[in-house]
């Protein structure tokens, strides 16, 4: 992973790095169980190098906590490693530029379960398993089984935390989301 990492800090595949200040690779236990998979950094995580750690990292804390997990517990990346300008969503160029690395790092991990955090990181997954979505309502919370990475996962797709921040039925959602997901992690165990 650590060489991973070293690639995504130098990564000039696509325009994005040219204004980003910096990387966000993805952190956390490389033996984890859960992992999530969001769309891209915003403007913390772009000054701060890290996943998750604006407004929508403090709510998805809230919700590991709610299941008695923390960031330490599972391994937290993105589709697209550098932050695309003013927030907008990532292009299909940036995801394909960006995604071999997003595909190693699931590889290196292993995690028995995917939660994919917004519409774009699920269409990215779900693709994986043959799964062609419109939006992310008519997946989210639903779990889809497969080896698409050469060993068996579960992939449950739902909101992303900064839509929850806006619209309080997503909140609701996600909390949802997250007690069954914990009641998958009890059922592998």
């Amino acid at each position: 992973m650590d060489e991973l990492v070293d690639e995504v800090g130098q990564c000039q595949r696509c325009r994005l790095w040219e204004r980003a200040k910096k990387a966000v690779p993805g952190e956390g236990s490389l033996d984890a169980s859960l992992m999530f998979i969001g769309e891209a950094p915003g403007y913390w995580e772009d000054v701060k190098g890290r996943p998750f750690v604006g407004a929508a990292g403090k709510l998805l804390d809230e919700l590991l906590s709610s299941i008695d997990l923390n960031r330490g517990d599972v391994y937290i990346g993105n589709i697209i490693k550098h932050r695309p300008p003013n927030n907008r969503d990532p292009r299909r160029d940036e995801v394909e530029a960006c995604s071999a690395y997003l595909d190693r790092q699931i590889e290196i991990v292993e995690p028995s379960i995917i939660l994919t955090l917004g519409r774009h990181s699920a269409r990215y997954v779900l693709s994986k398993v043959n799964v062609k979505m419109k939006g992310i309502t008519e997946v989210r919370g639903r779990i889809y089984v497969g080896k698409p990475f050469g060993f068996p996962v579960r992939i449950m797709p739902t909101f992303h935390p900064a839509a929850a921040l806006y619209n309080p039925e997503y909140r609701s959602a996600l909390e949802e989301d997250f007690q069954r997901m914990k009641k998958e992690l009890e059922t592998l165990a």
